[in-house]
C-alpha cells in the first residue's frame, strides 16, 4: 500500500511529538472539513498547535505526518492519557460534508487499518475511536453511519488479508445482527442458513406467515 510521507521536521517534536511512543492501538478520526489528505498534514506540520496526527486518508491517497515511533495529539485525554501516548491515530478526510468522496475515503481508510491491524498482528479490537478517550463525539460522520458497521469493513478487509475462507465468512452473521439472527432461528422464522444472502419476495412471504401463524 503506498504512503505518502511528509514528516514534520524534528525541530518540532517538541510541539508536534514529545514522546517516544510503541504504538499499542489504532484510534479512528474524522477531520470534520473538507480538505484532502496532503492538505491536512501540510496544515498540521507547519503550525505551532499542539495538535498532531499519524496519518491521514482521503479518498485517493494515504499521507504520514508523524512517525510511528512518536507520539501524537489527537485524542484529547491529556498528556500522560492513553490514547495521546499509545494510540496511532488516523484522520479520515472530507467529512464535513460527506457525500462520495467520504464514502471512498471510509473504505480506503478500511483497507488501511486492516494492513496495519495485519502488520501488527492486532485484532480488530485494537480498532478505537476518539470518543473512547475524550467523549468527544469523533469519529462524528462514521459514527453517524454506524461504528460497528465500519469495524466489519475493516474486518472485511482483514479476513481478506489473511485468505480467510469467504464461504466461511458468509455464512456466519454479522456482530451487530447476531442477537437478531439467533432469535429469529429461535423463534423459527429463518432455517438458519445463509445469513448474509439476499432476500427474495417468496422468501419475505414465508416469514411473513410463519410470525402471523404464531399470533
Amino acid at each position: 500500500m503506498n504512503i505518502i510521507k511528509n514528516l514534520v521536521s524534528s525541530s518540532k517534536y517538541n510541539i508536534k511529538c514529545p514522546y517516544p511512543m510503541d504504538a499499542q492501538f489504532i484510534v479512528v478520526h474524522n477531520t470534520a472539513n473538507d480538505a484532502s489528505a496532503a492538505n491536512e498534514v501540510a496544515y498540521m506540520i507547519s503550525n505551532n498547535n499542539k495538535v498532531s496526527f499519524h496519518y491521514a486518508v482521503d479518498d485517493k491517497q494515504i499521507v504520514q505526518g508523524i512517525p510511528e515511533n512518536r507520539n501524537a495529539w489527537h485524542a484529547g485525554d491529556g498528556g500522560s492519557g492513553k490514547g495521546n501516548r499509545y494510540g496511532l491515530s488516523i484522520e479520515i478526510c472530507y467529512s464535513k460534508s460527506g457525500g462520495s468522496r467520504f464514502i471512498e475515503a471510509e473504505k480506503l481508510a478500511a483497507k488501511f487499518i486492516a494492513s496495519k491491524l495485519k502488520e501488527k498482528g492486532w485484532g480488530i479490537d485494537k480498532v478505537k475511536k476518539h470518543q473512547d478517550f475524550s467523549g468527544k463525539y469523533c469519529p462524528h460522520r462514521t459514527l453517524d453511519m454506524g461504528w460497528q458497521r465500519f469495524l466489519d469493513m475493516v474486518q472485511s478487509e482483514l479476513n481478506a488479508l489473511k485468505g480467510v475462507d469467504k464461504v466461511t465468512e458468509k455464512n456466519v452473521p454479522s456482530s451487530w445482527a447476531k442477537e437478531a439472527w439467533e432469535w429469529a432461528k429461535k423463534e423459527g422464522l429463518l432455517d438458519g442458513t445463509r445469513p448474509k444472502d439476499n432476500l427474495t419476495r417468496e422468501e419475505f412471504a414465508v416469514v411473513l406467515k410463519r410470525l402471523a401463524d404464531k399470533k
